[in-house]
């Protein structure tokens, strides 16, 4: 029985030892590109943490907001930036636990980001700001603008979430999930297969974009490394944000706020118009907008569509 016992050991321990030794090659293997690195960034020192970001241009300030998905970064915005500074004073940054930026071992929340927005703009842009955010960060621009609306001027939302969605807290359930995904060993080997290139390729293809043709190699390269960099604390903005600790609900903010906000959706991507809907029956002066054969991400399928609607709405 002791022999057992101690086999069971054993085996228990080489096992994990060898999904340890798995995590850091598959570490090492998403990232050995460097395909973020860039001469081009600033820091800014936050209170919990080190806050990569760029800035271009001259003109009205713009700040571009990146989703929260696993492997979002200012690199979404890549295609866009060049072209909106020749009229704009353009900010990118990663947000914390994301891209560039630190991440540390914490929960992440909707009123971490709004604050985060908050104190970027007065210590960094230090203007009354435009402030285009993508996906589910556009419920933190709407908080933010709320909570402070003195230092926003128009916000676009591209691809907002569903609000009925953002209204749903962490379970029971949700909260032991997190704990799993939290785990060092296992829970980094599980995250791992979720967010590798080939289920980043996987997610690209059946959420993201529309067309096959337009999915290049380097956008699936770069998510995967963002989602991996620098090692396994990556994870912990995928832990929150699927555990559902980024949600808040919007619908009074939405009601109160009174800012000029323009929304634009992927044509093709699903419920893109019934979500619109939701945002308007909250604000009616809300205006939106369709690009035309694209999904989760015209910034990077369809970029000249993009441009001219939000040059249209900033004009």
């Amino acid at each position: 029985m002791r022999k057992k016992g101690q086999t069971f050991l054993l085996i228990s321990g080489l096992a994990v030892l060898s999904i340890h030794v798995w995590n850091r090659i598959s570490y090492r293997l998403c990232t050995s590109k460097n395909l973020l690195s860039s001469s081009d960034v600033n820091d800014y020192e936050w209170r919990f943490g080190t806050v990569k970001y760029s800035k271009k241009g001259n003109g009205s300030p713009l700040l571009l907001i990146h989703n929260l998905t696993p492997g979002s970064s200012s690199y979404e915005f890549h295609l866009l930036t060049e072209k909106l500074a020749s009229s704009h004073e353009v900010y990118t940054l990663d947000l914390l636990g994301y891209g560039l930026s630190d991440k540390p071992n914490m929960t992440y929340t909707n009123y971490l980001y709004v604050q985060l927005l908050i104190d970027f703009i007065k210590n960094v842009i230090g203007r009354k700001t435009d402030i285009l955010a993508t996906g589910d960060s556009a419920a933190i621009a709407v908080m933010a603008a709320h909570n402070d609306p003195e230092v926003f001027r128009n916000l676009i939302l591209v691809n907002p979430q569903n609000i009925n969605r953002l209204n749903k807290a962490p379970s029971k359930r949700m909260k032991l999930l997190k704990i799993f995904l939290d785990s060092p060993i296992i829970g980094t080997f599980v995250y791992n297969r979720l967010t590798g290139y080939d289920a980043m390729k996987k997610i690209f293809l059946k959420e993201y974009f529309y067309a096959p043709c337009n999915l290049k190699n380097e956008y699936v390269q770069t998510y995967t490394e963002a989602a991996h960099l620098p090692d396994y604390n990556s994870k912990f903005t995928y832990t929150s944000h699927c555990c559902r600790y980024m949600n808040n609900n919007i619908t009074h903010a939405l009601k109160e706020i009174d800012h000029s906000i323009y929304l634009i959706y992927g044509e093709k991507l699903s419920d893109s118009e019934l979500i619109a809907e939701q945002y308007v029956s909250c604000n009616s002066s809300i205006e939106t907008f369709s690009i035309p054969a694209s999904r989760l991400l015209p910034q990077l399928e369809q970029p000249e569509e993009l441009l001219e609607t939000i040059e249209l709405v900033l004009g």
